[in-house]
């Protein structure tokens, strides 16, 4: 089936009925990477977001798969897989998950898996929660037929949805009162979406897919190198991992939210034509396609910014190599702008965005003036993030002491000197006569030397993003960008537990209530 009309056709046999909630357009939201590990639980089927099976430690030996990441022949050995790990209980629906699958063999679960009933083809498992309460569920397939080999292999949620209403998870057709009742197990293709999910996920009108697509450290060039809807699983290590575009596209369309794209770095002209060509045909017409080449391109830490940088030397747009980046970046953002601008005949459907870099208020002209890049741009997107050093955050002992790193007028990283370089941004940007815009943005408390959430300073910095004070930081950092100029604020990020890498999350899983997230609550509020 060609894309479009598989996008069609699910969307048909749905029969979808937009939200009607009210959503402010100021706020937005940056999605997930697609991990096993992801609280947000965006599929109800937890497959798709499984390891790959020759990057889990749950695989012993040589194996071999196809080109869709299904187990070809084990050689003797076995093929693993964590479909869930360090997941919250709580984040989980209760209840009975099927698994289902084709071919002939063998298959075993780890951890904290319990099998309820097994079937050929099919078991009824359930989930048990270990010590931490945390899931940790493995999928394991000892033995498998070369002719005929495990495949197809679907893990679904408990329950299902009427037709028409993707937003509730229902038990069973008693709920539906005369509609049809579409169970995960035997509607997974066409029902795509946690019905949790999509209820958090309402409440934004613009969705920023970056996470989602895996386009971090991706070196994907063509268009046949992108995220495929028949493969085995949709996660994996950073750099493989992806989410296929036409499955973005119909999250958003489900929504009824404005969908923000970013194309892979190394993309060539034909990727970005056929990306234009998707999203111009199967996008709702009344929603926004935003724009934006990579992410970061000013960040070392990330390939892309390599790239850019080695490219501008290359073609002599500097001496300085940040400065041929930007150059660089400027240039081809410019040439995908007028890639997608014949695709979708115009630019009414679109905002092109230029990404920028929030810490140097000073190089924003230069990202907006190569090649007059700014006549095809719609949004400078800066990032108004505030933090504390990283010493003065160890010397913190007491959660009292964050609030007052992060609200010391002379912090240069707390949230007035966020907001002053947010106005900075501003007033820089005024003669291009673009709109300024975050792609990102909130509180960045994390302490890179850490390797555990118990190790010091993460307790108190875990604490200080479950206190109510952390949402009135949120709402005067809305509040202050909005006053500097800025058009939305999309929040980093939907719902992930504390880790030592960060709290990033706007709640730290997709069931926990909105009265324990105060993040969430100040941009509900806003």
């Amino acid at each position: 089936m060609q894309l479009k009309q598989w996008m069609l056709a699910s969307f048909l046999t749905l029969g979808i009925t937009l939200p009607s909630f009210a959503a402010s357009p100021f706020i937005g939201i940056n999605t997930n990477e697609s991990t096993h590990f992801d609280a947000s639980l965006p599929f109800v089927d937890l497959f798709k977001t499984s390891e790959p099976f020759r990057e889990s430690s749950l695989t012993k030996g040589t194996i071999q798969v196809d080109n869709l990441g299904w187990v070809r022949s084990l050689n003797g050995g076995q093929a693993g897989t964590y479909f869930i790990r360090w997941m919250p209980y709580e984040a989980l629906p209760k209840g009975q998950y099927t698994v289902r699958y084709q071919g002939k063999g063998v298959v075993t679960y780890q951890e904290d898996v319990k099998v309820i009933k097994h079937e050929p083809n099919q078991d009824i498992i359930e989930l048990v929660p270990n010590a931490s309460n945390e899931i940790n569920a493995g999928l394991v397939i000892t033995q498998s037929d070369p002719k005929d080999p495990i495949r197809n292999i679907q893990i679904t949620m408990p329950g299902g949805i009427c037709q028409g209403n993707p937003f509730k998870a229902v038990q069973g057709a008693a709920a539906c009162g005369g509609k049809a009742y579409l169970s995960f197990a035997e509607h997974s293709a066409e029902v795509l979406f946690n019905p949790d999910y999509l209820n958090f996920m309402k409440q934004f009108k613009t969705i920023r897919f970056m996470n989602m697509s895996g386009i971090t450290r991706n070196e994907i060039q063509s268009w046949q190198q992108m995220p495929n809807v028949a493969q085995a699983t949709w996660g994996g290590k950073e750099g493989k991992r992806g989410v296929p575009l036409e499955v973005m596209i119909q999250m958003a369309n489900t929504l009824n939210a404005n969908a923000w794209f970013n194309i892979p770095h190394r993309a060539n002209d034909q990727l970005v034509q056929q990306y234009a060509a998707l999203v111009a045909a199967n996008l709702r017409p009344t929603l926004k396609a935003y724009i934006e080449y990579t992410n970061e391109a000013w960040n070392e830490a990330f390939s892309q910014a390599k790239y850019v940088r080695q490219m501008g030397m290359q073609q002599g747009l500097g001496k300085d190599p940040i400065m041929a980046g930007i150059n660089y970046y400027g240039k081809r953002s410019k040439q995908i702008f007028q890639l997608f601008e014949q695709a979708f005949g115009g630019k009414q459907r679109l905002v092109r965005v230029i990404g920028g870099w929030s810490g140097r208020p000073d190089l924003t002209p230069y990202f907006l003036k190569p090649d007059n890049v700014y006549e095809h741009t719609d949004v400078f997107a800066i990032a108004p993030y505030f933090y504390a050093h990283q010493n003065e955050l160890m010397q913190a002992q007491t959660v009292n002491d964050v609030f007052a790193l992060i609200n010391d007028p002379k912090n240069p990283y707390g949230i007035d000197a966020t907001l002053k370089q947010a106005q900075k941004h501003a007033e820089l940007i005024a003669p291009y006569k673009v709109r300024m815009v975050a792609y990102e943005g909130g509180q960045h408390l994390v302490h890179y030397g850490t390797k555990s959430r118990k190790e010091h300073p993460n307790p108190l910095l875990s604490q200080a993003n479950r206190d109510p004070r952390m949402g009135q930081a949120y709402t005067q950092l809305l509040q202050g960008f909005k006053q500097a100029g800025g058009q939305l604020f999309v929040a980093f990020s939907s719902p992930r537990p504390h880790a030592f890498f960060g709290f990033w999350g706007m709640k730290e899983h997709i069931l926990q209530p909105d009265n324990q997230a105060p993040k969430l609550q100040a941009l509900q509020r806003f």
